[in-house]
């Protein structure tokens, strides 16, 4: 194992640099995926006649086909519809899709999770089902969804790295060029990227933790 050709400053730049596409490619899938999903999600929940059950199976559809199939088909099946992607754009359009799909099913049982007596006693008040749903239902719901949100989020990140598939100069992709210079940084180099990759998500996890364990 040799660290120091490994870690030349030039290999570490390198490797910044695809943690940087990494998380660029991370915070836009999360931002798109979680607007989409959350939306999808009261969509179901409220049961809007028809809309509603075209939403769960699309839904269902989606959430049970390879992440790595949609990275395929946004990247070369797209172009055959006539939408050209690049790299990125077509692995934001992937990751976006999949994780909206997993969010909107988390953002319909935060939802279903609220008690039936407190939506009742929203009611008796006089709030509207609109208003109760805007100022009782998704306050409670988005609170207790924060955990699994946050998780499907580090999948989500962790999911960057199947982009390598189309050549998107991520972290995973930009470390497989760095250890093909020599058999014996392959390790090092290992080593390196899955530190990133943990503190990277464990950062999110910690926060997850203080959000869910912030005062209402």
């Amino acid at each position: 194992m040799d660290f120091g050709q490994a870690y030349s400053p030039d290999n570490l730049r390198f490797l910044m640099e695809g943690l940087g596409m990494t998380l660029r490619l991370a915070l836009v899938a999360i931002i798109l995926s979680f607007i989409i999903g959350c939306v999808l999600g009261v969509i179901r929940y409220a049961r809007v006649p028809v809309l509603s059950k075209l939403v769960g199976i699309l839904v269902e559809i989606i959430r049970n086909l390879p992440l790595l199939l949609l990275i395929f088909f946004a990247r070369f099946g797209l172009p055959e519809l006539g939408i050209k992607l690049s790299p990125f754009w077509a692995a934001i359009v992937a990751l976006s899709i999949f994780e909206a799909a997993m969010i909107s099913e988390i953002v319909r049982s935060g939802l279903k999770s609220v008690e039936k007596g407190t939506i009742e006693a929203a009611r008796a008040s006089g709030l509207s089902y609109m208003q109760t749903l805007r100022h009782i239902i998704l306050p409670i719901g988005l609170r207790r969804m924060v955990p699994p949100i946050v998780s499907q989020f580090i999948s989500l990140l962790k999911d960057t790295s199947l982009a390598v598939i189309i050549s998107l100069a991520e972290l995973t992709h930009n470390a497989n060029i760095v250890m093909g210079q020599d058999i014996s940084i392959v390790l090092p180099t290992l080593l390196l990227v899955a530190a990133l990759y943990f503190a990277v998500n464990y950062a999110l996890s910690i926060v997850a933790r203080r959000l869910e364990s912030k005062p209402t």
